[in-house]
């Protein structure tokens, strides 16, 4: 099964719910066209709220399906397509809604799923989530967009631990770094997302939509120009041995070996582009 993000509008609530069954709710490339099928319609709907976005099955996402990835990681031009288009179109329409929307996070959170969480406006986890982005362990790293993304969500210190050192952090941790709003016993965090829906849904909505424009301009002002310099030489890395070997390894369940001969030369060759 390719899995489905599922979409369901109950009066002025909507409910976004991520579905991969036996992957952790894991997104495919199907997946991420339809979150932005989803919250393009979203958008235009004029009559909406708030917007609950979850994950099926006791899990929020559990991050990329690798199962999928040697299909088209380890050629550039597909691999930016893929981040450029696919990932990004999903992230990009999440934080283009202007409807406020509530992440309620279970589980696993990871890479995909810290980059959709980090889309969302408030945040409520229960206590036995995870939060991380080891895909270190894969041999590759985050693409810029989702890199700007998950650093202005989760913090500096936060992002590198992750990226760096493949921390995986729990639900007290990420709330005292000031990701989450909540963090609550894993069978209460649902009915604490439906409270804060309902305060939501009890203020002014046009207000809410403006606040949120404005809060995406202050954001947005000045960053986006060196997140588009950077995503024009960011997947050089696609047909590296080393970026091959640690999706290969995964898919094989075995640990990766990675000799730092790979690194080296992509390290070369991005100074390489450098401008004197």
């Amino acid at each position: 099964m390719a899995g489905a993000v599922l979409l369901e509008v109950k009066g002025s609530l909507a409910f976004v719910t991520l579905s991969h069954p036996g992957k952790f709710n894991a997104m495919s490339r199907a997946m991420w066209r339809e979150l932005r099928a989803a919250f393009e319609r979203l958008q235009k709907a004029g009559d909406l709220r708030c917007v609950l976005v979850r994950g099926e099955g006791g899990h929020f996402c559990a991050g990329g399906d690798i199962s999928e990835y040697a299909g088209f990681r380890f050629e550039e031009a597909a691999l930016r397509d893929f981040h450029e288009r696919d990932v990004w179109g999903g992230l990009q329409a999440m934080l283009d809604c202007d409807v406020p929307m509530v992440a309620q996070i279970d589980g696993n959170c990871m890479g995909a799923g810290l980059e959709i969480a980090s889309c969302c406006d408030i945040r409520i986890a229960g206590d036995s989530a995870k939060f991380g982005a080891p895909i270190a362990k894969l041999g590759f790293p985050m693409a810029p967009r989702e890199a700007a993304l998950v650093l202005r969500a989760a913090g500096e210190l936060t992002a590198r631990e992750m990226l760096l050192s493949a921390a995986v952090l729990d639900a007290a941790e990420m709330k005292r770094r000031g990701f989450l709003n909540q963090v609550l016993p894993a069978d209460e965090a649902g009915a604490a997302a439906m409270a804060c829906m309902e305060r939501c849904v009890a203020l002014a909505p046009g207000a809410a939509r403006l606040n949120k424009q404005a809060l995406r301009a202050l954001i947005q002002a000045g960053s986006e120009q060196a997140v588009t310099d950077l995503a024009a030489s960011a997947y050089r890395y696609a047909a590296s041995p080393e970026h091959r070997e640690g999706v290969t390894a995964f898919t094989e369940k075995r640990q990766p070996r990675f000799d730092g001969r790979a690194a080296e030369s992509m390290t070369t060759d991005s100074l390489s582009h450098e401008k004197p």
